[in-house]
C-alpha cells in the first residue's frame, strides 16, 4: 500500500480529509455536520491517476479514527463510506 498523507481541515460545520502522494494530491473525503455529534460523510473522491492505491480507505480510516477519539458518529452518506461501514461491523457504534 502506498504511503499517504492524510491531514483534516474543518470546524464544527463541515470539513475534509485530504489525502496526498508524493506530494500531489491524492483525493479527499468531505463531511458536513448535524448537530454537535454528528458528522455526515457527504462524499469520497480519488483522481483515476491515484485509485487502486488504498487512497480511500486512508480517508475513511482517518475520519473513523477521530470519531473514535473525539466521540461523534457518521452518516455515511457517501456510497464509499457505506461500504466500508458494510465491511466494517466493528464499527456499528459510530453510525448515526
Amino acid at each position: 500500500m502506498a504511503d499517504v498523507t492524510v491531514t483534516h481541515e474543518g470546524d464544527d460545520q463541515s470539513g475534509r480529509y485530504s489525502a496526498t502522494l508524493d506530494g500531489e494530491d491524492a483525493g479527499h473525503l468531505d463531511w458536513i455536520g448535524r448537530g454537535e455529534d454528528v458528522r455526515v460523510a457527504t462524499h469520497t473522491l480519488v483522481p483515476n491517476s491515484m485509485r487502486g492505491k488504498g487512497i480511500a480507505g486512508k480517508l475513511v480510516d482517518a475520519l473513523i479514527g477521530d470519531a473514535k477519539s473525539e466521540g461523534f458518529r457518521i452518516v455515511p452518506q457517501c456510497s464509499y463510506v457505506e461500504a466500508q461501514f458494510r465491511r466494517h461491523p466493528e464499527w456499528a457504534s459510530l453510525r448515526a
